[in-house]
């Protein structure tokens, strides 16, 4: 008489068999125990183990049971977002980026919105009361309450476990994932210079927000040491759609228009292209434009905006791992420093050429 194993399964929400720790621990040959640790991260498991463990995991389908780990960790295993409630799409990739990160560790995501515009008694008001109201591991704290010190201090004391994206103060006060705002706007400086444009026009963001300093700083410090004769011509886009039309507007409207025009992000870059086409004026004939995010505006406009690719998905992913690897007792370095890219694509025109610049980029035409 042959033995036989009783496979032990519980039901999924669709009534189909569901695989359990012990059909995984079975399939590989190994004790529930051994499973658990792999499936929980935890330190000093050898990496045959962990193989052996995942192939069988990924054989069966099995999913952890949260709550089940919970109980026996004391651990909800959910990590909290909190984002800015304005800026749709930098918001949908910062979720997107910080879910496949929570999704490879077993983690669920808690999305909450704060207002960037509270003062920051309130916005540590709202925090409070989301920690008070849910059981949270860790919290990814994005801009621009990133540069919250008066969050840090609660969150700290608090005992709260954060990770940070793109902080431009103190950051090495917590694990961290940033990209160099200052260097990006530098190589839009000289890609404009290098392409003849001397009298340029400067959208800035709300002189509150990190990035919207250090991109500034990082493009009058480059014009300053490559074209110190140039002339820049400053107007408050605001980091808004409506903001950019009227920061054109008022650098356009004039006998003397700056040839070239860099709105330090993508929504300001295309108010001042509508500025541009109600004013009668084309590009990049008569002016060239460069914007910084690389969101879908940049080609959602035509012509196509030439501009800076901010990884940011990418910042929200690696932030995420910083985090959830201290629960894993993994090493990792405490901050993370992103690259960047130019992408040009049809809004800058070489006056030294007098033709459009126009450099194909690897993976330009995907979309």
């Amino acid at each position: 008489m042959h033995a036989c194993h009783t496979i032990v399964t519980s039901m999924n929400v669709f009534g189909s068999p569901r695989a359990t720790m012990l059909d995984v621990a079975r399939r590989a040959g190994v004790s529930e125990k051994s499973v658990s640790r792999v499936v929980n991260r935890e330190p000093h498991v050898s990496q045959k183990l962990r193989e052996k463990v995942e192939a069988a995991i990924a054989e069966l389908g099995y999913v952890p049971d949260p709550a089940a780990r919970s109980l026996a960790g004391a651990r909800s295993f959910t990590i909290g977002l909190l984002l800015d409630s304005r800026g749709l799409h930098y918001s949908m990739k910062l979720m997107e980026g910080a879910y496949e990160a929570c999704r490879s560790f077993g983690y669920h995501l808690q999305v909450e919105n704060l207002d960037s515009k509270m003062d920051d008694a309130a916005q540590v008001a709202r925090l409070e009361n989301i920690l008070r109201t849910s059981r949270l591991d860790g919290v990814i704290v994005t801009p621009l309450f990133s540069d919250n010190g008066a969050m840090m201090d609660f969150l700290e004391q608090q005992g709260m476990p954060y990770a940070r994206v793109a902080p431009f103060i103190d950051r090495d006060r917590a694990p961290a994932a940033f990209m160099d705002d200052a260097a990006a706007a530098g190589e839009v400086a000289d890609l404009l210079v290098c392409n003849g444009h001397h009298r340029i026009g400067l959208v800035t963001g709300p002189m509150r927000h990190g990035a919207a300093n250090a991109r500034r700083t990082g493009f009058m410090e480059r014009i300053a040491k490559i074209a110190p004769d140039a002339v820049i011509t400053e107007a408050n886009g605001y980091f808004g759609f409506k903001e950019g039309i009227a920061a054109g507007r008022e650098l356009l409207d004039v006998a003397d228009r700056p040839t070239a025009i860099f709105a330090t992000n993508d929504d300001s870059a295309a108010g001042v292209m509508t500025a541009c086409a109600q004013l009668g004026i084309t590009v990049p004939d008569d002016v060239s434009i460069c914007g910084f995010d690389d969101n879908l505006v940049a080609k959602s406009v035509w012509p196509y905006l030439t501009t800076v690719h901010q990884p940011i998905a990418e910042l929200a992913q690696q932030a995420a791992h910083l985090l959830l690897d201290r629960h894993a007792a993994n090493r990792r370095p405490a901050s993370v420093l992103l690259p960047h890219r130019t992408v040009e694509r049809d809004t800058i025109r070489n006056l030294r050429a007098s033709e459009k610049v126009r450099r194909p980029v690897k993976g330009d035409d995907d979309a």
